[in-house]
């Protein structure tokens, strides 16, 4: 297996962390006859060799011992390896797309380095090797083994008559579905030689075939020829998925001895019916914006009577509503029923989607309400942490979340997220000022952990307006040391809730005058005019601002705080048609919202809110803001504002979004494009 092993110089080649050195001790352990050492040099090669797929001089040269391991038949765990092979060999890059290109991989082969390129053509030199490993006796190795030679034998028709034969003779369960999944990859992968794949596929989406084998069928056919899907595919999946549930617990997957590494880690977080999720979120992301559909998959998978399919239901939907706009009321209330359950596991489900769901999270709001009343314990008092649920209930804007709250902000250790967790009650949390208030006093001055404990209690403060925190603020601005951790942040932190206080923070021009010369001008320059209104006194701090390191966000927040004064800020106006101009689209777009709001002249304006609209959807609320603001002078874009509205797709998810708040911010993003239209009429 390692023959020429030492002959090579490893010490001259690097991985993630440097010298290459210690590769040979990695391949060694994947030999290893303990199990731990193994999945250690597995973890090894992931997060070195193959760091996060990237491809080094290591990894190539790793390539042939890793051939020979696999191929090693005493050897345990080959399945891995293999599956190592198939990620180095680029099997997330692009080769799923439904093109084959010269090479038998996606589009897009001649912008990757030299190290990709070389890598896939040294996995598909050894290809053949897989060949040997179809009908191995390790039946991870089998599994694992289909989607190889899809991906880089060199003879397709040969492949796909192997995978038909394969998937007669097979008898392991999991074996045959994944031979199903490469049908579907092959289908994809070679269009025109597709037809005998597609056919095969269809016929296995009817009886006798076991019900999990129909379900697999029927994903791939989805994602490869949807038109050969049956006219009533929903009911069809459903009652396969309940006659499946009926049979599951028969199957057990092999017992695997449980190891303390990160492999062994994620084998034990894997859920409980691992097949039955795949099976359901391949149909599910080939479904896309067949959200009709998807939705009654939803309602169908969470009337099972089994917990592990209302499980991977649940989670399903997390993906449903991420990317896609349609109407989730029934759904999110069939999740909120099953916070009911018994099973730890399906309610830490529910509740995971319910909390980035926001104000979407009202149909199961009484389930929540019910949760966090029954379970004080779950709520955070006194921890780093706020309760899931409650953090769920008071997001989606139900004042039934404040008693529980005021309990949280009651103990001395507040959770960092309760603060910025308030802010989307609205006027309902206004009982929770002065507890705010409360501890916000008792933040130390000189902590390393001062801004992160007062930064929080400041935004929820702000939110509600709560002028008598005053003394608190100050308190903070005045008394903390000026080698204080994070002290800039603070002190900006400090400036919007006085900002956010208005003239109830009169006593605080001074304070925010001495800082109109420091590091946190401009924002100490936007608060003094919400408190004093001071054109003259702000103005000259915003202009230096506006001019300075772009790499500090200077001008972006002095272009907002100008658009804030109005006419008053004129003489910056030089100033923002310059920033206008900005290679950086968040300056851009925030100078052109200021020029508007300044000057009402919608000429300069509207090129940069079309170029900035198309190349970063994260500015489309901060546009549609200005937009609303605009009235009939904004028609012109309106355009835009009408494709949103009419796309299925959520504005973020179209550029790889996947944050916390990217539900709400689409949300927020649809009112306001239906605000700016209503605003021109």
């Amino acid at each position: 297996m390692f023959r020429g092993i030492d002959e090579v110089d490893w010490a001259s080649m690097e991985h993630a962390y440097g010298s290459a050195a210690d590769v040979p001790v990695l391949l060694r352990g994947l030999a290893s006859p303990r199990p731990q050492e193994r999945e250690t040099a597995l973890d090894g090669m992931y997060g070195a060799v193959h760091h996060q797929g990237d491809v080094y001089d290591s990894t190539l040269a790793s390539i042939p011992f890793l051939f020979s391991l696999a191929a090693h038949g005493e050897l345990p765990d080959r399945g891995g390896i293999v599956e190592l092979l198939v990620s180095i060999g680029g099997a997330d890059s692009g080769d799923d797309s439904g093109e084959h290109g010269e090479e038998g991989v996606g589009p897009g082969e001649d912008t990757e380095d030299d190290n990709r390129a070389m890598a896939r053509t040294a996995i598909r030199a050894g290809a053949r090797v897989f060949l040997d490993l179809v009908a191995d006796g390790d039946a991870e190795v089998r599994r694992a083994v289909p989607s190889a030679l899809v991906r880089f034998h060199d003879e397709p028709p040969r492949v796909l008559t192997l995978l038909r034969e394969r998937l007669a003779d097979e008898t392991e369960e999991s074996v045959r579905l994944a031979l199903v999944e490469s049908l579907g990859l092959f289908a994809r992968l070679y269009a025109e030689a597709a037809a005998p794949a597609v056919d095969r596929l269809v016929s296995l989406c009817a009886t006798p075939n076991e019900p999990g084998l129909q379900l697999a069928a029927l994903g791939q056919l989805a994602s490869c020829a949807p038109d050969r899907l049956p006219a009533d595919l929903v009911p069809t999946v459903i009652a396969l998925l309940h006659t499946r549930s009926q049979h599951f617990r028969r199957s057990v997957e092999p017992t695997r001895t449980s190891t303390d590494t990160l492999i062994g880690r994620l084998r034990r977080l894997r859920p409980a019916d691992e097949e039955g999720a795949q099976l359901l979120r391949t149909l599910h992301q080939a479904l896309g914006a067949r959200t009709a559909d998807r939705i009654a998959l939803i309602k169908g998978q969470l009337s099972s009577q089994d917990t592990a399919d209302r499980c991977n239901a649940v989670w399903m939907s997390a993906g449903l509503f991420r990317e896609w706009r349609a109407a989730y009321e029934e759904p999110v209330a069939l999740i909120g029923e099953q916070l009911r359950s018994e099973e730890e596991q399906l309610r830490y489900a529910a509740v995971s989607v319910l909390e980035f769901l926001f104000t979407l999270a009202a149909p199961a709001a009484d389930r929540l309400a019910t949760l966090v009343e029954s379970d004080p314990d779950s709520w955070g008092c006194g921890t780093a942490t706020l309760g899931r649920p409650l953090k769920a209930l008071a997001r989606s804007g139900d004042a039934r979340a404040v008693p529980a709250l005021a309990e949280v902000l009651r103990h001395p250790v507040v959770p960092n997220e309760t603060g910025y967790t308030i802010g989307h009650l609205g006027p309902a949390a206004a009982p929770l000022a002065p507890l705010l208030r409360e501890r916000l006093g008792t933040v130390p001055l000189d902590s390393p952990e001062t801004y992160s404990r007062a930064a929080p209690l400041l935004y929820g403060l702000g939110t509600l307006r709560y002028a008598a925190a005053l003394p608190e603020v100050l308190r903070l601005l005045h008394g903390t040391p000026r080698e204080l951790r994070l002290r800039d942040a603070l002190v900006k932190a400090l400036a919007r809730a006085l900002g956010a206080f208005g003239a109830g923070a009169h006593e605080a021009i001074p304070a925010l005058r001495e800082l109109l010369t420091g590091e946190s001008a401009a924002a100490a320059a936007d608060a003094l005019w919400s408190v004093e209104a001071d054109a003259e006194a702000v103005l000259p701090p915003l202009l230096r601002a506006l001019g300075s390191e772009r790499d500090t966000g200077g001008p972006r927040v002095a272009a907002e705080a100008l658009g804030r004064m109005g006419a008053f800020a004129a003489p910056a106006l030089p100033g923002l048609r310059g920033l206008a101009a900005s290679t950086e689209v968040w300056e851009r777009t925030a100078a052109a919202c200021a020029l508007w709001d300044i000057s009402g002249d919608p000429e300069p304006v509207l090129p940069v809110f079309r170029a900035a609209w198309r190349q970063n959807p994260y500015v489309r609320g901060t546009v549609t803001e200005c937009l609303v603001r605009m009235g009939g002078a904004g028609a012109p874009v309106h355009d835009l504002v009408r494709t949103e509205l009419a796309s299925p797709r959520r504005h973020r998810a179209r550029s790889g979004g996947h944050g916390s708040d990217d539900v709400l911010q689409d949300e927020r993003l649809l009112g306001d494009c239906r605000a700016a239209l209503d605003a021109a009429s």
